[in-house]
């Protein structure tokens, strides 16, 4: 795909890494909370960086922006986080134009997702848009494609079943807790964290195991008791969690510290206990495996469980990527218009400003000179040589820089945009 931005010498670039190369450990390095994106995003505006948004989730963080080489978004990501190139060079992907644009679709409507037809990263993708606007760092291109990427995504969870069924994180890991832990229903449940994943993990939770003995803890109290108010749960003071722990059978951690929260120096166990790690980057110390009758399970895992919902959305891939091909291609034409509408005006005040000049000199050398007329036809024939200029940039095997740039120097005319 050609060069979309306003200078020749930039690029629209998708940068990242994701669950497919990098596991969790990685990810937890990379990733980026609220404060690194805006820190991110400032140093990037006084980098002189025309455009871009950042996204950062349990399971990938990328960049989508303009840059001259990759590299400079790449250095973004590894300054503002605590992952380092050489991590980067390893796990990470690099694509450019077009590549990056159907990268933006796949992962925008679930089909990138560890999870397939998990939609919740459409909404990362509208509120960090939202930021980079907010910041005057989102040019018209970007927002466009952005609308385009929310657009294919609605129309995927409307009109296919790829999302159909009970399948995510929160739900695997409920799963995974009725199979392995028997008479659940009276078992004590630690929820160590109300995020948007402790959330949904608590409502399944509840929803099917019928337990009555869950406990919420959270940094933020308030957070826990208006989750625990909506479910009839109990709620104790994060200063209680050495205590909670102790009488917990099940322990789901989904907490957003950058560092474990909860490592074997905490556990004084004398009974069996299953925990899940749901967080991003881990916050169970690995070290708690050194206990007997502690079963640890990291997110990664419950990710990798497959049932015949997964199956059964696959069945509609095909009809989702045909949705994404016609939603792309309407943007792709909008681009292709955007890039060459300049210098097709300019051409077609060249050729106006010939007509003028023409017809003042023929008004004057004949007499009766039909000038209305004569303006007419010109005006005509000047629509019909744009047209075919224009119909020429349009076609697929146009090679678009290179047709502007003859356009113009043989026309001596300068689009003031590109």
């Amino acid at each position: 795909m050609e060069n979309n931005n306003t200078s020749k010498h930039h690029y629209f670039y998708a940068v990242g890494l994701s669950y497919k190369k990098a596991d969790a450990e990685i990810r937890g390095k990379f990733s980026l909370d609220a404060a690194a994106k805006t820190r991110l995003l400032e140093q990037a505006k006084n980098e002189g960086i025309e455009s871009l948004i950042v996204t950062s989730t349990c399971n990938r963080t990328e960049i989508y922006g303009y840059a001259e080489h990759p590299f400079q978004l790449i250095k973004l990501i590894c300054e503002n986080s605590q992952g380092s190139v050489e991590a980067f060079q390893k796990v990470g992907f690099v694509y450019k134009n077009q590549e990056a644009i159907s990268h933006m679709f796949r992962v925008g409507t679930g089909l990138d997702s560890q999870i397939l037809g998990d939609f919740e990263i459409i909404a990362q993708i509208r509120n960090s848009f939202s930021q980079s606007k907010s910041l005057g760092l989102a040019n018209a291109f970007m927002e466009r494609l952005v609308n385009a990427v929310i657009q294919a995504s609605k129309k995927i969870k409307t009109d296919t079943e790829i999302s159909s069924g009970a399948t995510s994180v929160s739900f695997a890991a409920v799963r995974y807790i009725i199979n392995n832990v028997q008479d659940i229903g009276n078992k004590n449940i630690l929820l160590f964290g109300t995020g948007k994943i402790g959330r949904n993990t608590c409502e399944n939770l509840v929803k099917h195991t019928k337990n009555e003995h869950i406990t919420l803890i959270n940094r933020t109290k308030e957070k826990a008791e208006k989750l625990a108010g909506k479910l009839n749960l109990i709620v104790k003071d994060y200063s209680e969690l050495h205590l909670e722990l102790q009488k917990a059978d099940v322990v789901v951690v989904a907490t957003g510290a950058q560092n474990p929260t909860i490592d074997k120096a905490i556990l004084n166990l004398k009974k069996p206990m299953l925990i899940l790690d749901l967080s991003i980057p881990k916050n169970v110390d690995e070290n708690v495996e050194e206990i007997d009758g502690v079963t640890l399970i990291h997110m990664d895992y419950l990710s990798q469980l497959t049932d015949e919902t997964l199956e059964n959305r696959k069945k509609h891939i095909p009809a989702a990527e045909a949705i994404i091909e016609e939603i792309k291609e309407e943007f792709i034409t909008w681009t292709k218009g955007r890039k060459f509408a300049p210098t097709i005006n300019a051409l077609k005040a060249k050729l106006n400003a010939i007509k003028t000049s023409e017809l003042d000199f023929q008004s004057r050398k004949i007499s009766n000179f039909n000038e209305e007329q004569a303006e007419i036809i010109s005006n005509r024939i000047i629509q019909k040589i744009t047209t075919h200029f224009a119909n020429h940039l349009k076609d697929d095997d146009t090679m678009v820089d290179e047709s502007i740039e003859w356009i113009e120097k043989v026309f001596k005319i300068g689009a003031t945009t590109r």
